[in-house]
């Protein structure tokens, strides 16, 4: 039984290229075109969770929507925002 040929991976020109065609191809069909890499991710931003009232998350979300960003961003801002503040009156 004759085996199929496996297609070339094109190259692409753009990001939007690449996606475009990840978008509508399987991996799985390049196998045996692909290389194996190895590399080191050296994660240094961290996540930290902190509790926070459910009436007064549902208002940083309502403004944080109005604004047009997410609760966590909106969060982040008023944060640094009130660390310098306290910062400078020291």
């Amino acid at each position: 039984m004759k085996r199929s040929k496996v297609p070339s991976i094109p190259q692409f020109k753009t990001i939007e290229e690449f996606q475009e065609f990840w978008d509508s191809h399987d991996l799985s069909d390049y196998w045996e075109k692909l290389k194996e890499v190895s590399f080191e991710v050296d994660i240094k931003s961290r996540i930290n969770l902190v509790a926070v009232e459910p009436h007064l998350l549902a208002k940083v979300r309502r403004q944080a929507k109005a604004r047009g960003i997410s609760p966590q961003s909106l969060v982040n801002i008023w944060l640094s925002e009130k660390v310098l503040k306290s910062a400078r009156a020291k």
